[in-house]
């Protein structure tokens, strides 16, 4: 076990993942080289989901890998994974759930690194609601996207019969009726409504249901295969990135949101990035779970999420493989 190699590759790790790592230390680009440029799609407006890319900016860990990466903030209306398909971007970030289907649509995209272990979307109930387990659904109404994937998993698995009212983006419901059921992030909303004055709402997350979708970066795979050098670099520099966004200091972070969103409130993006903290989404609740986790995707989860929407014709069966859709090959 005390082999040079093994030896050499211990020390790399000390160096790599501490988030007070000089980057020059870590900066294997020419610096007699024009900073190759990327461009980053995000998929909603600038806010603490995105604390890798922002505080790897603000930091100038894209910049020490060669770099010059500009971030798009999105929205409802986004379409990420469209903008990577046709090259519009680079690098983009969304949910494992959708990408698999846009992968058996025939979008050339490709999953290279994980945003959040756990997509952190799930239910929000209201405190006094009578719903506290997810068969206390039967027959209720949910404020959601009709076409959430989870809500044909829920019905599925539990037998459930629900109305389903379409998502206004508002919390307004949570705190007008004490038996309102909306889907929502477990970083965003519960702060909302606290912060108009209601009582903090309970949140049934979709990993406790058994449906574990990653949030993920997403590239072109024409891209990957042209640009593998450059695509490790962001990779490295990202995966930094939030580390330090996490352990660090993220003023700077939150100051670039801030410029890229002017309604991000600096309260809520401090009470946001606890939340990411306290639900390990960025370094996993497995028992594997930790700063060496971060940005880890595993095949093993994407063949159950596979098997998962074939059960749920989401997918058609057998219409693609997990290699397909991710791969690990240009992580740190």
């Amino acid at each position: 076990m005390l082999t040079s190699r093994s030896l050499l590759t211990g020390v790399a790790a000390v160096l790599w993942f501490s988030p007070f790592t000089v980057p020059a230390l870590l900066n294997a680009a020419d610096p007699k080289a024009a900073p190759f440029k990327l461009t980053v799609q995000l998929d909603w407006v600038a806010e603490p989901e995105h604390g890798g890319f922002y505080q790897a900016q603000a930091r100038g860990f894209f910049a020490a890998e060669g770099l010059d990466v500009t971030i798009v903030p999105g929205g409802p209306n986004a379409f990420v994974m469209q903008k990577i398909a046709t090259g519009q971007a680079e690098i983009g970030q969304g949910d494992s759930t959708d990408a698999l289907q846009k992968v058996a649509e025939g979008l050339p995209i490709l999953c290279v690194g994980a945003v959040f272990q756990d997509d952190p979307s799930g239910l929000l109930v209201n405190a006094a609601s009578s719903v506290h387990r997810f068969e206390d659904l039967q027959g209720k109404t949910i404020i959601a996207r009709p076409e959430w994937t989870f809500l044909a998993f829920l019905k599925k698995k539990y037998g459930l019969k629900v109305n389903v009212v379409p998502q206004n983006f508002s919390v307004a419901a949570l705190l007008a009726d004490k038996e309102a059921i909306q889907q929502g992030y477990s970083i965003a909303e519960p702060y909302h409504v606290v912060h108009a004055g209601g009582a903090a709402p309970r949140f049934l997350s979709t990993w406790d249901a058994g449906f574990r979708a990653y949030a993920v970066l997403l590239t072109n795979r024409k891209f990957a295969r042209e640009h593998p050098a450059e695509l490790r670099a962001f990779l490295r520099a990202y995966v930094k990135g939030w580390r330090d966004y996490l352990e660090g200091d993220p003023t700077l972070a939150h100051a670039a949101m801030k410029k890229a969103n002017s309604n991000l409130d600096a309260d809520f993006a401090l009470a946001s990035r606890q939340l990411i903290i306290d639900g390990k989404l960025v370094t996993g609740r497995d028992a594997g779970g930790g700063p060496a986790n971060i940005g880890r995707l595993t095949a093993s989860r994407f063949a159950t999420q596979i098997q998962q929407l074939e059960e749920l014709a989401v997918l058609p069966k057998g219409k693609i493989k997990v290699e397909q859709a991710m791969t690990t090959e240009y992580l740190p």
